[in-house]
């Protein structure tokens, strides 16, 4: 008999409570009854009935009715469900709750590291490559990463400006600003504010409604030897753009104005060794060997943490500024950072859909899309390196969704840069100590400070040094290049091979935007060929039994029905691949598996009578069905039989419904391929 808890129960620990409760339910046997399991609900969930206002079974009112239980049991999963799903779709809202302090001292740790290298990062990446104002890079560096850190589900993710991104955007407004008589006047600076603005509020537009239509799967039908080739063409590219301010040449630039990457080329070629600055290219030489060597050193004392933490562009970054101040480069004719406004238009916050940045919507929405797709392949391969480092998921498409609404954020900043995750400073982040997104936070509020502090102090910093630090960047770009193109070769990847030279050459010689979408459209092509292509075989009896194998598979297995042809249909028919299915056939009817020629003769007779092995068909839509019907009707009307084994019911209800069943009538339906070939007349094998 089940003794009901008393009310001294309720002051035990909760899990001892259930287990007394539990215990006390069971019957004579030990056997849980209908009964003792609506009391035990009724116990266990009594202060949760309390809690969301419901009735007690000791008020004044009388016991609690089993309906109320129910409702009040309902309404606290309703809770419980709600709150998940907002948990699910604000990732911050599971983490905060939940962070430690002893989490505190890695993720303060990592924020400073990370925030001492995008500092001077930032500030060259808008100057040196989007051709904007300083501070745009810094803002990039700081607001979406604030966004994203609420939003993304990686811990580690770093969101900031890129190098390819920028030049991407820098290459767009320097294709308007050439529209303009003086493209270095005030005006220009303000349509490079409106391009950069527009080009990043579509980033963020773009990479959210991929995100809300789930369209994650990008970075895994997309080549990586289209990233790869993007990639080396981008690090050329910007090597090229930044020897012109390494050597001094600016001022012969904004005379002769080289457009393409290939004028520049030939621009450097012939000006480096007539009009270059001997001052700008000895202080560039010096502070790219300064920033190699730290790095190497880095690299070899690893182990030592103190070494392996040195903030080596911040160290260059600092000991050039001083100098240049103390020996006043500036009046040797090395170009200096000067003087930089925090706020670059009227106000520090706008609305970004106004008709000064919308005029040049249409021009820039290529620049756009290609950004948007490049930054979050690289987000992705840099979160998910750190998801699987250490030990958590990533969900593509809530990424997408955070890396949109943190450069749709960001764009409320006129001229702040798309900003994406980094390999690299994701790997800093995590090397140093940082646990969760609270290090992206401090990182944000550190560039903040220096944004409106510090930012005055770096009034003497040569351009020259940030083009150094800049074509650091080079080798980080390349550095997997190499090793991939030997695996291609390897792997007789020509296809990828192909990819990658196709989407290099046309970067460099044409521009960036025509050799990413090329590349894209054949890499999407390629994938709609392979889905387009059935996957079949050829099945064969293996002697002495009733076991059907593919013959390419199992060299045992032998066709020993004359005449007849069965076919393994390996996979879920589709409009896609269905088209070529009539094609397919023939082909595996006329020449077998093995590969061949459309030439040559065929090697096989045509068949008498075809049977479909389909228990790898899962589905089949209603185009499919459509050809498939076409398909019977056409071998009918060659008199050859048709039969089709091991079909599920999902499938046949489809078949049913496209009169597929009726065509070929119910004994064409067989259990498998042994029921088949048994009905099979022998006059017809």
């Amino acid at each position: 008999m089940a003794h009901p808890i008393l009310p001294k129960d309720r002051h035990r620990p909760s899990n001892l409570r259930t287990i007394s409760a539990a215990s006390s339910l069971m019957g004579v046997e030990g056997v849980m009854t209908p009964q003792s399991e609506q009391s035990e609900r009724e116990q266990l969930l009594e202060t949760d009935i309390e809690r969301l206002g419901g009735i007690s079974r000791d008020s004044q009112y009388g016991s609690t009715s089993g309906r109320a239980i129910d409702t009040g049991y309902k309404a606290l999963q309703g809770r419980k469900k709600l709150k998940k799903r907002v948990q699910y779709y604000v990732p911050s809202l599971a983490w905060i709750p939940k962070y430690s302090a002893s989490s505190i001292g890695g993720d303060l740790l990592a924020g400073l590291t990370v925030a001492s290298m995008l500092i001077p990062q930032s500030v060259s990446y808008a100057s040196s490559l989007a051709k904007l104002s300083p501070v745009t890079g810094l803002f990039s560096a700081s607001i979406p990463g604030i966004i994203y850190a609420f939003l993304g589900t990686s811990r580690h993710l770093n969101v900031a400006p890129e190098a390819a991104l920028s030049l991407l955007l820098g290459q767009a407004v320097d294709d308007i600003r050439h529209e303009l008589d003086d493209p270095h006047s005030d005006k220009g600076d303000a349509l490079g504010l409106a391009v950069a603005t527009i080009i990043t509020l579509q980033v963020g537009l773009l990479s959210f409604i991929f995100g809300f239509f789930r369209l994650g799967f990008l970075d895994v039908i997309l080549s990586r030897a289209l990233l790869r080739g993007f990639i080396a063409a981008m690090a050329v590219i910007i090597l090229i753009e930044q020897l012109i301010p390494m050597l001094g040449l600016v001022p012969m630039e904004r005379v002769l104005h080289p457009a393409t990457t290939v004028e520049k080329l030939l621009f450097l070629i012939e000006n480096m060794f007539t009009h270059s600055n001997p001052n700008t290219a000895i202080i560039s030489s010096i502070a790219l060997g300064t920033l190699i060597l730290l790095r190497m050193l880095k690299r070899c004392f690893k182990k030592y943490w103190f070494i392996y933490r040195i903030p080596e562009v911040l160290v260059v970054v600092v000991v050039s500024t001083i100098l240049s101040a103390e020996f006043r480069w500036d009046e040797k004719g090395v170009d200096i950072l000067g003087s930089v406004k925090v706020i670059t238009s009227g106000s520090f916050f706008q609305i970004p859909i106004r008709s000064s940045n919308m005029k040049y919507l249409r021009r820039t929405t290529s620049t756009a899309v290609v950004s948007a797709v490049v930054g979050y392949l690289d987000s992705m391969v840099a979160a998910k390196q750190a998801g699987s480092r250490f030990g958590y998921a990533i969900s593509p498409n809530r990424e997408l969704v955070a890396l949109g609404a943190a450069n749709i954020g960001g764009s409320l900043i006129p001229g702040t840069l798309p900003a994406f995750g980094s390999i690299t400073r994701t790997r800093i982040n995590g090397d140093v100590g940082g646990n969760t997104q609270v290090a992206s936070l401090v990182c944000s509020v550190v560039i903040l400070l220096a944004t409106f502090y510090l930012l005055p102090l770096l009034y003497y910093l040569p351009k020259c040094v940030l083009a150094s630090i800049i074509t650091l960047v080079v080798f980080s770009l390349l550095q997997e290049t190499p090793h991939d193109l030997i695996y291609y070769w390897r792997m007789s990847a020509w296809m990828d091979l192909l990819l990658v030279t196709l989407t290099f050459v046309l970067s460099i010689v044409w521009n960036v935007e025509v050799g990413i979408v090329v590349s894209l459209i054949i890499s999407l092509l390629l994938v709609v060929r392979r889905s387009s292509k059935t996957r079949m075989t050829i099945l064969g009896r293996i002697p002495g039994t009733d076991r059907w194998k593919p013959i390419n598979e199992n060299p045992e297995a032998e066709e020993d029905v004359s005449g007849a042809l069965i076919v393994r249909i390996r996979e879920s028919l589709d409009f896609a691949n269905t088209a070529q299915l009539k094609e397919r056939l023939r082909r595996l009817e006329l020449y077998g598996v093995d590969k061949s020629h459309p030439s040559e003769d065929p090697r096989r007779t045509q068949a008498t009578v075809l049977v479909f092995h389909m228990a790898d068909m899962y589905n089949c839509d209603a185009s499919a069905c459509q050809i498939f019907y076409e398909l019977i009707e056409e071998y009918r009307n060659r008199n050859v039989g048709i039969f089709i084994t091991h079909l599920r019911s999902g499938p046949l209800k489809a078949f049913e419904k496209a009169g597929i069943v009726k065509l070929l009538g119910a004994d064409a339906f067989q259990d498998n391929v042994a029921d088949a070939v048994a009905r099979i007349r022998p006059n017809q094998w």
